[in-house]
């Protein structure tokens, strides 16, 4: 995941108040106090639910079949009486949009529109008006800041795949595999972006891979592309009862254009560049235990034998580069072959935004484990998916979706090589 633009802050748009309206927004009634009317404010939907609002966004719903989605639950928070009937409406419907979306990309049930099934952009969207549902919903009871974010949280959860990692039962030669993706990001760049890492997750949740090392079942699940999130530690409540289990993880997300990166090094920074709230942070990772946290942590992927098979028609690199401020001084400087004694990170090989920082967490989450010795796992970038050239407005094109394809299954591909190839 490698930003390359600055992005700015949206301004609140009138579509704002309709989406507040829509959600069953509650209006003062003439006996309410005056204190209570100044106090009583329209529910602000956050930087990335205001896109929703936007042209695109409406279109990659209708053209999927996935527009009905928010007004179905917004229909179900209505009917729901109590806060405990709303978190069972919640974490039903958040997982069955996960799923939905599952089994729109793997060929199962109605496409539901023209929309290649391949598309991860429905899932993203049709998340975001649930989560707006919920955020400017107003029951006829009280609930609480804290309920309301325990909505948010549960929603979040089953529609991303984390309460889906269902491990196949261990039986002989059966490998297990978890992989995440991201969703879109650089949407103020252009509103239109897929993200081939969310589209490879998609694709492959619950199927079977054939290795040369016999078959490999994977499960996978999506992050978002926010600071706070992982800073609450999102990566690893998803993970830590999963990586003792498998036999192979890797994170991925989508990185320069044209090729494949294997990340051979992880750095503990963050490099401030605006996520998907237009919000950026510049600091040191923040995890559990700092007084016990690494500059960097490694692949233990076998990146030599990814590298050297044919897996698709990107080529495939083992990136060792990372930028650093070594011992003693104060500027940041390059490294192409890794990190030295007691330097300072400021980018892994895989930058310092959020993909870096996933593969930070998921790899010292394996250490900390005790896993680095059994447990191959690392960080995985794609290629950019790009449009086809002079196509700056259409929602997709066919190089489009072949490229998106061909990345899923080169990512695929890899998973193969990775499980026959151990450590």
């Amino acid at each position: 995941m490698y930003p390359a633009y600055s992005a700015h802050s949206l301004r609140v748009r009138v579509g704002v108040l309709a989406l507040a309206l829509s959600a069953g927004l509650a209006i003062p009634t003439a006996t309410a106090t005056a204190t209570a009317t100044a106090t009583e404010a329209v529910p602000t939907l956050t930087v990335e639910e205001q896109r929703l609002a936007q042209a695109v966004p409406q279109e990659i719903l209708a053209r999927s079949g996935f527009d009905a989605v928010a007004p179905r639950l917004a229909r179900l928070l209505e009917a729901s009486h109590s806060y405990a009937r709303a978190r069972q409406v919640v974490t039903r419907e958040g997982a069955a949009l996960w799923r939905r979306a599952v089994d729109r990309v793997q060929g199962r049930g109605p496409v539901g529109g023209d929309l290649s099934r391949d598309d991860d952009r429905p899932l993203y969207w049709a998340r975001l008006g649930m989560t707006s549902e919920v955020r400017t919903w107003q029951p006829g009871f009280a609930v609480t800041d804290g309920q309301r974010a325990a909505l948010l949280d549960a929603l979040e959860r089953t529609s991303r795949g984390q309460s889906d990692l269902h491990l196949a039962h261990r039986t002989k030669g059966l490998k297990r595999v978890l992989v995440t993706g991201f969703d879109p990001f650089t949407l103020d760049r252009d509103i239109r972006i897929s993200n081939p890492s969310g589209a490879t997750a998609l694709a492959l949740d619950g199927t079977v891979i054939r290795t040369a090392d016999g078959p490999a079942r994977v499960e996978t699940a999506v992050f978002p592309v926010r600071w706070q999130d992982f800073a609450e530690q999102t990566v690893e409540r998803a993970l830590r009862p999963y990586l003792p289990h498998v036999d192979l993880f890797t994170t991925v997300s989508q990185g320069r254009v044209g090729r494949f990166d294997v990340e051979r090094t992880n750095g503990a920074w963050r490099g401030g560049f605006p996520d998907n709230e237009n919000i950026g942070r510049t600091e040191t990772v923040p995890v559990t235990d700092p007084a016990a946290q690494p500059q960097w942590t490694t692949t233990t992927l076998p990146y030599t034998a990814i590298v050297a098979a044919d897996t698709g028609r990107f080529p495939v690199y083992d990136n060792t580069s990372v930028t650093e401020i070594p011992v003693g001084g104060t500027e940041a400087v390059v490294r192409p072959d890794g990190p030295t004694a007691g330097s300072t990170a400021r980018a892994g090989g895989g930058g310092n935004y959020l993909s870096n920082e996933i593969a930070y967490r998921a790899t010292l989450l394996r250490d900390r484990l005790g896993l680095h010795d059994s447990l191959p796992g690392g960080h995985v970038h794609t290629p950019v998916l790009q449009f086809a050239a002079g196509n700056t407005q259409d929602v997709t094109d066919p190089e489009f979706v072949r490229n998106r394809l061909d990345i899923v299954a080169q990512v695929r591909a890899i998973l193969a090589v990775a499980v026959a190839a151990g450590r």
